[in-house]
Formats: structure tokens, C-alpha cells, sequence
């Protein structure tokens, strides 16, 4: 077993951190040490900007979650924003706020060290470095909490971005990989208390997700969709996020939706449930043209069409459920919602 580095304090833990992401990229001229870190974006480029916090309490639990899934989920959160929108990453900055008890004992340095562990093997999967950030004790004395800010950088070429806005009616809806396993793996860790016996991230949805970063490239690069938004909030929020930007009405096929594993194992009514509403898959809904030819994959993750976008009417409702018997039931938004009423939304975060 590797021994955890010693942890003596904010400096030293800035030295670790930093000896921990050092690496040479051609997108960075300064990184870490410096009072801001100096970024060359490619010719021709925009710069996106996206900022997720990872709250204890409310997106992870330390009884519940392994600190490596953590830091791969803190990460994850904003490397989803930037497939969604085609762009290729360049830097990520992350502020982290400690218990200052963490640093003084062993258990507790032991769990920054793994935090990072697994902060760092999905920043070096995607090749993005961390060029900085802050550290800070976080305030509560023996009831603090872990507070991690990630900022992501990336670029796409200029006026190229993919956008919620630009659908169009007659459009066809697509999602990549399949739904509901995430919310699925979450319920059962939070009824027993345990991890089961999975092998890969593909059988942990919630605590390892994949950020679909080569698919929103590729879609970009090929021109291929129109529209494109991540499913962090469950399809049937994000999907009316889409729905108003682009104001347009959609209607969505039961049958075709594409459930994990996972869910299917809860029987079929909460299966379909936790694939409209369960949220945190982080698969991409795109839209393309009906008459546009769309692969079954890209980079490897499957391809599934599951609906139409439809002129907006004020005689039918934004969503439409169209069930395997024809039947056509109004789809509401379900999914999660800060700030929202414990009755008005399903709570599928961690707290």
C-alpha cells in the first residue's frame, strides 16, 4: 500500500497539489505557483466557461462516497457542460475548502490524497490540466463541510459551439449511452449502505460518471446536430430547458428510451422514472435533422434517437409521453431543482 504524503498545512498542501498536476501544456504559458495562470488558446478559438460546486451534504457524502469518486465527480460535473457544447478542454481550476481538522490527522489526509487521486486520473483520461485555483478551512468548526468549486476552460472554433438554442422543428431527438442507471445506483448505495461488487465505470453510473467530451466533439466536428444539452438534471428538465430555448414542443417515444441495466432491475415503472427524472447520467441530448444520416455511435457510445421536436403550440403541451400503445400523456418536468420545495421536486442528490 502506498503511503499517504504528509499534509502539514495550506502551503504544504498547495506543494502537493502542484507536484501532483505539474505537467507541460501547449495551451499553458503559466500554471500553478503564480498569482494567475497565463492561458494560450488556439487560433481562432472562443473561450467557454463553466463553474460547479461539489457541496458534502448535497452532492456527496463522506460515509457514502469513496473520495476518489469525489474528486472524478467534481470533475466530471464541468467537463459535461463542455461536451455539451463540442468544446475541447484546456485548463481547469479548482477552489477547495477544508475541515481544518483534515489536515491534522492521518484519516483525513488520507482522504485528500485520494480526492485528488481521483480528480487526477479523469483530468489525465481527458488531458486537462489543473492551472490553479484556491485552497481555504472551511468555516463550521467540528461540523465543517467539504466545499470543491471547479472551474473548466475550453475552446471551440469561433461561432461553432453547440448551443441549447438552435433546433429546429421537425428536428430529431437523440441521446447517447442510456439512462437512469445513475439515480438507480445511488438508491440502492443510500438503502444498504455499501458498495456492491462492480467492476467498471460502466457499473457505477453515480459515483464514476463518463463525460461525453469525444461524442460533443465529434458532433461538432461533423456538423452532425443542431441543438445539445448534458443530462445532468434528468431528460425531463433538461429536455424542457432545450424545449425553451429553442421554443419548440417535443415528443418523446417510451419505448425508445434507452434505460440502463441498472434501472431495469427495479422493475419497469421506476425504471422509466429514474430515465425521465433520475438525472446525473451525463449522456448528451442532441437534435440533428430527421433527414440527416446518424450513426448508431460515436467514439464507441451508442446512438439512440428517441423523439421529435414539434412547432410550439399553445393548444399542446411542451412534452408529450407517446406510450407503446399509441397513448399520449403530457411529460412534465421532474428532474432536480434548487431552491425548489421537498413536494414539488424529487430530491435525488446525495444529502
Amino acid at each position: 500500500m502506498k503511503k499517504t504524503p504528509k499534509i502539514g498545512g495550506e502551503l504544504a498542501l498547495i506543494e502537493q497539489i502542484s507536484r501532483l498536476f505539474h505537467s507541460r501544456q501547449k495551451n499553458i504559458t503559466l500554471g500553478i505557483g503564480d498569482d494567475c495562470a497565463i492561458l494560450r488558446p488556439p487560433a481562432g478559438s472562443e473561450i467557454l466557461v463553466t463553474t460547479d460546486f461539489t457541496l458534502e451534504g448535497r452532492h456527496f457524502r463522506r460515509d457514502l462516497h469513496p473520495p476518489e469518486s469525489v474528486g472524478h465527480r467534481c470533475l466530471a460535473r464541468g467537463l459535461s457542460d463542455l461536451a455539451a457544447m463540442g468544446a475541447t478542454p484546456i485548463a481547469a481550476f479548482l477552489s477547495l475548502a477544508l475541515p481544518g481538522s483534515m489536515l491534522e490527522n492521518a484519516a483525513g489526509r488520507a482522504w485528500i490524497a485520494r480526492f485528488f487521486e481521483g480528480l487526477r486520473t479523469l483530468a489525465d483520461l481527458h488531458r486537462v490540466p489543473l492551472a490553479g485555483g484556491d485552497t481555504s478551512e472551511s468555516p463550521g468548526g467540528n461540523n465543517a463541510h467539504i466545499l470543491a468549486d471547479i472551474v473548466l476552460i475550453g475552446a471551440t472554433p469561433k461561432g461553432k459551439a453547440l448551443r441549447r438554442s438552435g433546433a429546429f422543428a421537425g428536428d430529431a431527438l437523440y441521446v447517447t449511452g442510456h439512462l437512469g442507471g445513475a439515480s438507480s445506483e445511488l438508491f440502492t448505495m443510500m438503502r444498504r449502505r455499501r458498495l456492491g461488487n462492480a467492476k467498471t465505470t460502466e457499473d457505477h453510473p453515480h459515483l464514476f460518471p463518463e463525460p461525453r467530451l469525444d461524442v460533443g466533439e465529434a458532433l461538432l466536428r461533423r456538423e452532425l446536430a443542431t441543438s445539445c444539452i448534458d443530462l445532468s438534471d434528468g431528460l425531463s428538465s433538461d429536455l424542457a430547458h432545450l424545449c425553451r430555448a429553442s421554443r419548440l414542443n417535443a415528443e418523446i417515444e417510451q419505448a425508445a428510451i434507452p434505460i440502463h441495466p441498472l434501472a431495469r432491475k427495479s422493475g419497469a415503472i421506476a425504471a422509466l422514472q429514474s430515465a425521465l427524472h433520475g438525472g446525473e447520467d451525463y449522456e448528451l441530448l442532441f437534435t440533428a435533422p430527421a433527414s440527416r444520416p446518424m450513426p448508431t455511435s460515436l467514439a464507441g457510445v451508442a446512438i439512440t434517437r428517441i423523439g421529435t421536436l414539434k412547432k410550439r403550440s399553445p393548444k399542446h403541451p411542451m412534452m408529450t409521453l407517446l406510450a407503446p400503445d399509441g397513448a399520449r400523456t403530457e411529460l412534465n418536468p421532474g428532474g432536480w431543482e434548487h431552491f425548489a420545495k421537498p413536494s414539488t421536486t424529487r430530491n435525488r442528490k446525495s444529502s
